[in-house]
This record gives C-alpha cells, sequence and structure tokens, in this order.
C-alpha cells in the first residue's frame, strides 16, 4: 500500500526514493539548515513533503550538475528552497516567478550572485596543457618539483582534480544506475 503523496516519509524510505544511503541525508542535514525533519522520540525522521522535494533538489545539483555543497549552499541563500526544488521537478513557470521575483532574467542556467572557484566541481578553470599534475608535457626538462603537504597542489592542478573528481563521481553514478 502507497502512501499519500502529503504522508510524511521515513529516513529510509527518502533515501530509497533518492537512491542514496542514510548517512548521506544524515550529513547533508549538518551541511544545509533548510533540511529541518521532524523528530520523534528515539530521534526517529519523519521528513515532510517538502523537505523531500528540497532533498530531491540538492541531490539534483550534486549530482546530476557537478555543484559543491557551498555552491547549492549559496544557490539556496540567494533563491529558496522553494527554487531548489522547482529545479529538481523541472517546474519552469515556479523558477521563472522566482526568478522574477528576484530580479534576474536568465532561468535557464542559474548563478550565484557572486560565485567562487568552488561553485562548480568539473568545469575546468585552467587551460588545457598536456600535462598531469606536472609530470609530462611540459617545455621544460627539468624535473618536476614534487612536494608533499598542505601547499602542495597549484591552481592548474586542482582544476585538473577537480575534473577528474568530477568524471569519478558521474562514473559511479552510472555504475550505481547498472546494479
Amino acid at each position: 500500500m502507497d502512501k499519500s503523496p502529503d504522508a510524511f516519509r521515513t529516513i529510509s524510505e527518502v533515501a530509497d526514493d533518492l537512491d542514496l544511503p542514510q548517512h548521506v541525508l544524515r550529513f547533508w542535514e549538518t551541511r544545509f539548515p533548510q533540511i529541518k525533519p521532524m523528530k520523534r522520540g528515539g530521534g526517529r525522521r519523519y521528513y515532510r513533503p517538502d523537505d523531500v522535494d528540497l532533498l530531491k533538489g540538492i541531490r539534483h545539483l550534486l549530482y546530476d550538475h557537478g555543484y559543491t555543497i557551498k555552491g547549492v549552499q549559496k544557490l539556496l541563500k540567494a533563491n529558496g528552497n522553494r527554487f531548489v526544488a522547482a529545479i529538481a521537478s523541472g517546474d519552469m513557470a515556479t523558477m521563472e516567478a522566482i526568478m522574477a521575483a528576484s530580479g534576474e532574467k536568465d532561468t535557464a542556467d542559474p548563478r550565484v550572485a557572486h560565485p567562487d572557484d568552488d561553485e562548480v566541481v568539473g568545469r575546468p578553470k585552467a587551460k588545457p596543457s598536456g600535462r598531469f599534475f606536472g609530470f609530462g608535457g611540459s617545455s621544460s626538462s627539468d624535473t618536476p618539483e614534487i612536494s608533499i603537504g598542505k601547499s602542495s597542489i597549484n591552481k592548474d592542478d586542482r582544476a585538473l582534480l577537480q575534473e577528474a573528481l568530477f568524471d569519478l563521481l558521474e562514473c559511479k553514478r552510472l555504475l550505481d544506475q547498472v546494479r
């Protein structure tokens, strides 16, 4: 027997619906204060339909569009919960209404007012150089300097790593669909 669309959902039902592990939903609660499931005795979570829609929007932005958590936080702050929920459902009328109310004109590709480098994962910030993390393809014959520590990755290498991370996440998503 299926539940009514207005019924509250348990964390296991939401996790199954979104094809995510339950611990990811608990983690997102710590990162997105907009997610506020009702908690009953023993800490059991019950998600409202609006919470589920918001989670679908967050999942869509993180997994399908390559946004980082920080990027989604900025998008939520700039445009609100309804906008992010409308992105996942493809509700263009709601997105256009929200964008019109905020004064934005471009609804096809929503952007945060002041995007940072960490808004989207996977879009390379550096020009392709034919090298891989300082090895090969470099014009100098010097041996590349290898350093281990916090400052060992320069901006170009960070962009390459972000692109590789995006590719790996996309591969994982495709593999999860096959299973």
